[in-house]
């Protein structure tokens, strides 16, 4: 028996609609919207209810501010009333330079280290001794020495951002497959060669990975640190709690987080991309 256009034409609809909703990414989104919606529902009516603590923004307010703010980020009013724009621009300038500082530190001392027992044995004892140091700890002595607040926030990023990216370039120097070194050499490749033709390469995805983690901690370090500094992200946000000024504090911890978001899947994609790379 033959099926007519239309019915035909619905059942492929039908089939269309259900393969889309049938995608893990589709799926998710949808999941995303709903627990999204489910939680701004709360937040407004326990705000307006009297659930939370007293003063407790509503969702709706703090969504308004956020509109305010993300829609007049650059205004300047003096050192003490920037827009959020200028804010986080010093936020990031400060993480780019002492995160890029860092790197090239962590990377080469990885490299030796994963490569030379004898340099292991010599600098394990200085990563183990300063790595589980609170990089706040640092602050105080590097306002002391350094008698400037930008640069002990650039200080303060480098001595937290340095230790993943270092611990993660010597493990994955440290465990290249032998074989790829052996037939390096006796294809006659020099030590050097052989460091950026085989090594570095076959390491690049634990690079990265110690690359990522570090930026992550460096946007976590930056927001508290300035909360003494002066200007930046986290300067805003005690400003506002000095003004007792809530909305606009959940405003910059929002943007953090979309900053941190942002940054994460940079890393994310150039990790996949170097995994990809090395098994192809």
């Amino acid at each position: 028996m033959a099926v007519s256009q239309p019915v035909a034409s619905s059942l492929a609809v039908n089939k269309k609609e259900a393969s889309f909703l049938q995608n893990e990414n589709v799926r998710a989104l949808l999941l995303f919207l709903l627990s999204l919606a489910i939680f701004l529902g709360f937040w407004e009516i326990g705000a307006r209810a009297g659930w939370f603590a007293k003063g407790m923004p509503t969702a709706s307010a703090t969504l308004k501010e956020f509109w305010w703010w993300t829609t007049n980020p650059f205004f300047n009013n003096g050192p003490n009333d920037l827009g959020i724009g200028w804010n986080l621009l010093i936020s990031l300038r400060r993480v780019a330079i002492g995160y890029i500082l860092a790197s090239l530190v962590a990377v080469p001392l990885g490299i030796l280290i994963g490569i030379s027992p004898v340099a292991y044995k010599a600098f394990n004892p200085y990563v183990q001794l300063l790595k589980p140091i609170s990089p706040l700890a640092w602050l105080p002595l590097g306002l002391y020495i350094l008698r400037d607040s930008e640069q002990t926030g650039i200080f303060i990023i480098f001595i937290s951002s340095i230790w993943p990216t270092l611990i993660n370039t010597a493990f994955g120097v440290a465990n290249v497959d032998q074989d790829y070194v052996d037939v390096a050499n006796t294809l006659g490749a020099s030590r050097l060669r052989t460091i950026f033709k085989v090594i570095i390469p076959a390491a690049l995805p634990s690079i990265v990975s110690g690359l990522r983690i570090s930026m992550g901690i460096a946007w976590l370090v930056i927001v508290a640190a300035e909360m003494l500094l002066g200007t930046g992200l986290g300067y805003f946000i005690w400003n506002e709690w000095n003004n007792l000024y809530i909305p606009n504090i959940l405003v910059a911890i929002f943007i953090i987080g979309l900053v941190g978001l942002l940054l994460d899947s940079i890393f994310a994609a150039l990790e996949k991309y170097v995994a990809f790379g090395r098994n192809s």
